[in-house]
């Protein structure tokens, strides 16, 4: 072993304790800044998951548009469904209306689907609170839970519909009488923009409110693996004729998911000066350390101790400060979030209900996704930061000659 190797382990752990206090107090700087940044990231790489699953479930994971109303549908579905991968296709239709329960008015945007055999493009049957595929025909609808209760509707609730279609019919001196659906469902995705806005209803009603006929505004792919989206739509793209085009659930959401990346990059940011005020620390205590020890210092270069090891003693103690707080502060995370039921009762239970994490935020555990990339990133920094820290005095240490430091008073 190196000497100066081993006269900065000597320092971290001198003879008679097990460890230094300024070891104790460096490693849990750096283990707190490496937990919490850790801990933040996966939790908000568990809520871009958990938003992108919901994302593809709802709106499907390649769809197929074209110059507005599409009246000739089975060439595209045909074309579809030759895509390896696929596993429903299905027409679709989509827009605005007002819904209308009691006295009390709301605008959502509603989806007419097809009712398939099998396997469905939308797999709402894990998303329905009541009720099941079965029950979705032309005289009900299925409402998101926050649009339901906004409205005061429930299972069972009759709900009358208005569409752009009256209002064409009225200047044509027609009278259109509004549309009476039953509630058949309450679906509950957990994510506020779906359900706080959305109404399902048949593919041929949605025809009927909008005067399409036997037309559709696109048609949706489910694939059995998400993944190959961009390439199943790149393949379609090569197949079809302008304006036709195929979209993955990717692009057409993509400055949501922009946001939620951004969102993690900035508390990211954030967070990270907590490990630049652990560096600072450790630079500071080692930085003292060299003015105390300075003729000790000048001694070891009086002996022959070239500048660069001794200068080495100290940046060895960054790094294996670095090393240890980071592994300490990878184990913290993983005991964190593996607690975080409880950690979450509890604040449930200082709130008085136990429920409202569910229901302001449609969750009652943070979801988390452990990523490889963000634990070598944080590591790495931790270990660079450390090791930087130690630099700074390592560098004067470096700097002193020694009949100057042996002077020293």
């Amino acid at each position: 072993m190196p000497w100066y190797l081993y006269l900065a382990l000597k320092q971290l752990f001198p003879s008679g304790r097990l460890v230094s206090l300024f070891f104790v107090v460096s490693n849990i700087g750096v283990m707190l800044g490496v937990a919490v940044l850790l801990i933040v990231q996966s939790i908000m790489n568990g809520f871009g998951q958990q938003i992108r699953d919901k994302l593809a479930d709802t709106d499907g994971h390649v769809r197929i548009t074209g110059p507005g109303i599409i009246y000739q549908t089975w060439p595209v579905i045909e074309m579809a469904e030759s895509v390896e991968g696929a596993v429903a296709v299905s027409p679709y239709a989509e827009g605005m209306v007002m819904a209308m329960h009691g006295n009390i008015p709301a605008f959502p945007f509603v989806r007419g689907i097809e009712i398939l055999e099998g396997e469905q493009v939308i797999p709402l049957d894990k998303y329905l609170r009541g009720g099941t595929m079965d029950d979705l025909y032309d005289e009900t609808c299925f409402l998101g839970a926050g649009l339901a209760a906004s409205i005061g509707a429930y299972p069972g609730s009759k709900i009358e519909v208005y569409s752009p279609l009256m209002l064409e019919k009225i200047k044509q001196d027609e009278v259109l009488l509004p549309r009476e659906l039953t509630v058949a469902g309450i679906f509950d995705t957990g994510y506020h923009k779906i359900d706080g806005n959305s109404m399902l209803v048949t593919l041929r009603l949605m025809q009927e409110l909008y005067g399409l006929r036997d037309g559709a505004h696109g048609v949706t792919i489910r694939l059995a693996d998400m993944s190959q989206a961009q390439e199943v739509a790149d393949d379609l793209n090569a197949q079809l004729e302008r304006p036709y085009s195929a979209r993955t659930w990717l692009q057409q959401n993509q400055s949501l998911l922009f946001i939620l990346q951004l969102e993690k990059t900035i508390m990211s940011f954030i967070i990270f000066f907590i490990l630049l005020i652990a560096s600072f620390s450790i630079a500071v205590s080692l930085f003292t350390a060299v003015v105390r020890k300075t003729r000790e210092i000048g001694l070891l270069g009086a002996i022959g101790g070239q500048p660069l090891q001794t200068a080495g003693i100290f940046c060895c103690q960054g790094l294996i400060i670095g090393v240890s707080g980071s592994l300490l502060g990878v184990a913290l995370t993983l005991v964190g979030l593996h607690f975080r039921g409880y950690i979450m009762e509890f604040i449930a239970w200082l709130s008085g209900d136990s429920q409202i994490l569910l229901t302001h935020y449609g969750f009652n555990v943070f979801p988390v996704r452990y990523e490889a990339g963000d634990f070598v990133i944080t590591i790495g920094l931790a270990i660079v930061g450390s090791t930087l820290a130690g630099l700074i005095p390592a560098i004067r240490a470096a700097r002193l000659k020694p009949a100057d430091a042996l002077r020293n008073e």
